[in-house]
């Protein structure tokens, strides 16, 4: 069973592009070298509690559940197919 803080967390799902605008300071990431990046290396996720981050603002919100679903799905690139 998941812990009470990890429902807490929200996550953000980026562009390779956008991690130069993270402010590391209003995100659990501490730097560039803790970012988990999907399978071909064009996207990353990016976990926060509380307020959404401005640098954040506009982009889909996901909740634990939402970005568990996303990241386990083959068809979503985060992950390998058990062909």
């Amino acid at each position: 069973m998941f812990q009470t803080k990890d429902m807490d967390k929200k996550y953000v799902i980026i562009e390779k592009s956008y991690v130069d605008s993270v402010d590391f300071q209003k995100v659990i990431e501490t730097s560039k070298a803790t970012l988990r990046y999907n399978l071909d290396g064009t996207q990353t996720i990016v976990k926060f509690i509380g307020d959404v981050p401005d640098f954040l603002s506009g982009d889909k919100i996901y909740s634990h559940s939402e970005i568990i679903e996303t990241i386990s799905n083959p068809d979503n690139g985060w992950i390998e197919t058990n062909e």
